[in-house]
């Protein structure tokens, strides 16, 4: 077969894979592990095998005339190019990981099989993005990836978070893709094209008429489905669906779609220096402010999901100061020991009960019941935090050295002012990234009181996942020198200004947070648990998914999220209250859209019901009044009837008599 052939199986075969299982799941239940299994792990390995083939040389165009449409022409386009091959990749292994560790971790769930039919369709969506050389194909997987996240996040329609989650998933993200599917209209319209190769072409040539509007109507929809500031907001209520859901959206689907759109039309957002400005504010507000908030959250995956919108700012931060190579390499890298985390985490919440980090505090001896999440999470943590030599180091690195270089005036697409802006914004970062890390893995795994519970052992397909997501954690930079073929040439070897800040500042952040822990551990050993409950901070923990299916109770005082030990309430301060809300922002929005648009539907539902109705009904009244009448002159007595009729033609004769001699007077 050619590379060709290939690449079109690897999204036709999770596609097939979803069909089989939603039309059989339930007629033949013992096959629907398979039909989500293998079709996943096909399309991973021959991601594999066209990675190999393209080998990072010259790209793979291929296409066939979908539909003629009387102007631009929409094309049925393949466009394979180093990042395009390694992202096809890195979605397969994460697909397949999450849908082995699914068939563990939801092996009672009797919506199973539907569950594994929309994995498999959302794979497929995002390997059609990865390969699609044509905007109108690739707007089609963009679109099927945020119906199928309406489904996933509210999997558990049972409980109302899950259903304001997936809703609000759903609203936010469309409201970013319509100025996006604008943006794309103008682009083709300009370019002539929707193919990305003759857009990409345009750009470079100047052929695009208004790249500043079109950037910024493009980086609308970008913002919503990669959760940038300010459309954001979805990501971290989205953990209200299963854990793996959270694992493939975070890692290998959606939020990365954005990040690999923009990567792959740079030049048009490099053709508007103001573009790429907003792009870089966009990215700094992101990360640091993702960063504060992830420092304060009690729940877990809510401190994983703000992680993700943070990193997602680093690869926002490369793109902004014109170095896709950084920005993709992050991806790669950030996919892995993201998907790592939160697979790890749905094994932690198995075992303690909750995902509450403060309930978590207050149990002793859970690393030693789940070592396997124990260790793995400890190498993914180290990731996160940029800690040499582990993948995130790495990639980390070569976003913070293209920003230095942008800075200093090396750069010949951005302004000096995007290098300075990302540079700053990502030092600070990496210290609260390092801070919020390090409390994660204190207060889940280093906490004193109470022994865990033991909910039993965790089936082995999720404990053997995690260990396969360790080695590209802890070893994928070490790849760099040898994949750079793969990202146009371009070098990303670590620069040694950025490694020693970034690293400096990461280890500062470790360390600030161990000492306040230990100093925070000391006065929760003198508090009493009552006294914690009692604290008017208390937040709240959202339970994870498994209890609330199971309806068993959680382990320790959820009400509460006030722990004593918990170093994120010292080091933020008066912060803290802000941060863990997520700044208020949805408080923002709900006083700027949703109560004026709630408002307007009451005002709506009253002139409908109040003046539209009476019009109807009045309507509708004057043919029953008369009818009523009507029927009671039909009385059924024939003297009535001739009576009336001798009247009326009485009546009828008086007024011919009138008219006539009307008539002879004029």
């Amino acid at each position: 077969m050619t590379t060709t052939t290939l690449a079109v199986l690897v999204p036709l075969l999770p596609f097939l894979g979803a069909a089989a299982g939603l039309l059989f799941g339930r007629t033949a239940p013992g096959y629907v592990r398979p039909l989500a299994v293998l079709p996943t792990l096909a399309a991973f390995v021959l991601a594999v095998v066209v990675a190999v083939d393209q080998g990072g040389g010259k790209s793979i165009d291929a296409s066939r005339r979908l539909t003629p449409t009387g102007s631009v022409p929409i094309d049925l386009a393949l466009h394979l190019d180093g990042f395009a091959v390694l992202v096809a990749v890195l979605v397969g292994l994460v697909a397949t990981c999450v849908q082995l560790y699914s068939t563990g971790y939801l092996r009672d769930d009797p919506r199973y099989p539907s569950y594994a039919a929309l994995v498999s369709l959302f794979t497929s969506a995002m390997l059609l993005v990865v390969y699609s050389g044509d905007l109108m194909v690739l707007l089609v997987g963009w679109e099927i990836m945020g119906i199928c996240s309406y489904f996933l996040v509210g999997h558990y329609w049972e409980t109302p978070e899950a259903r304001a989650a997936s809703l609000k998933a759903f609203l936010v993200t469309k409201l970013g893709d319509v100025p996006f599917l604008i943006g794309l209209f103008a682009l083709a319209t300009d370019a002539g094209t929707f193919r990305i190769t003759g857009v990409v072409n345009a750009a470079l040539t100047g052929g695009i008429d208004h790249p500043t509007l079109i950037a910024l109507l493009l980086l609308a929809g970008v913002a919503g489905k990669s959760a940038q500031f300010p459309l954001h907001t979805w990501l971290p209520d989205a953990m209200a669906g299963p854990t793996p859901v959270s694992a493939l959206i975070h890692a290998a689907t959606m939020v990365a779609a954005g990040i690999y759109f923009v990567a792959r039309l740079l030049p048009v957002f490099a053709a508007s220096a103001a573009a790429l400005t907003v792009l870089a504010v966009m990215a700094a507000v992101t990360m640091v402010g993702s960063a504060l908030a992830a420092l304060a959250q009690d729940d877990i995956k809510r401190v994983l999901a703000y992680s993700t919108i943070g990193q997602l700012g680093y690869m926002s931060g490369a793109l902004a100061v014109g170095d896709r190579g950084a920005a993709v390499f992050h991806l790669l890298s950030h996919g892995a020991f993201k998907a790592l985390l939160f697979l790890a985490a749905g094994v932690i919440i198995h075992a303690a009960g909750t995902n509450s980090l403060a309930a978590m505090s207050r149990m002793d001896g859970l690393a030693k019941r789940i070592p396997d999440a124990y260790w793995t999470m400890t190498v993914a943590l180290l990731a996160l935090a940029a800690i040499p030599p582990f993948a995130g180091f790495f990639s980390k690195e070569a976003v913070l050295s293209a920003a230095e270089h942008t800075a200093v005036g090396d750069s010949t697409v951005a302004p000096e002012a995007t290098g300075w802006i990302v540079l700053l914004a990502g030092l600070l970062t990496a210290l609260l990234t390092a801070a919020y890390a390090t409390r994660l893995w204190l207060m889940a795994f280093r906490g004193k009181g109470s022994p865990a519970p033991d909910h039993g052992r965790q089936p082995f397909a999720m404990n053997a996942v995690l260990w396969v997501l360790a080695i590209p954690s802890l070893a994928f930079g070490l790849t760099t020198g040898y994949l750079d073929d793969w990202f146009d040439g371009h070098a990303l070897t670590p620069a040694l200004t950025t490694s020693v800040l970034s690293t400096g500042v990461a280890v500062v952040g470790g360390l600030i947070t161990y000492a306040t822990w230990r100093h925070t551990s000391t006065l929760a050993a003198r508090t009493p648990i009552g006294a914690v409950a009692a604290h008017p901070e208390a937040d709240g923990g959202l339970v994870e998914e498994e209890a609330i299916a199971s309806h068993t109770p959680v382990y320790g005082d959820i009400a509460s999220a006030c722990d004593p030990a918990d170093p994120g309430r010292l080091l933020l301060g008066p912060l803290h209250r802000h941060a863990a809300t997520g700044f208020h922002l949805d408080a923002v929005y709900r006083t700027l859209f949703v109560r004026p648009v709630l408002a307007a539907a009451a005002l709506v539902r009253f002139l409908d019901r109040e003046v539209v109705d009476t019009y109807v009904q009045g309507a509708g009244a004057l043919p029953r009044w008369l009818g009523a009448a009507v029927r009671k002159a039909q009385t059924g007595n024939v003297q009535t009837y001739l009576s009336a009729l001798l009247a009326g033609s009485a009546v009828l004769a008086l007024v011919a008599v009138v008219l006539a001699n009307v008539n002879a007077g004029s």
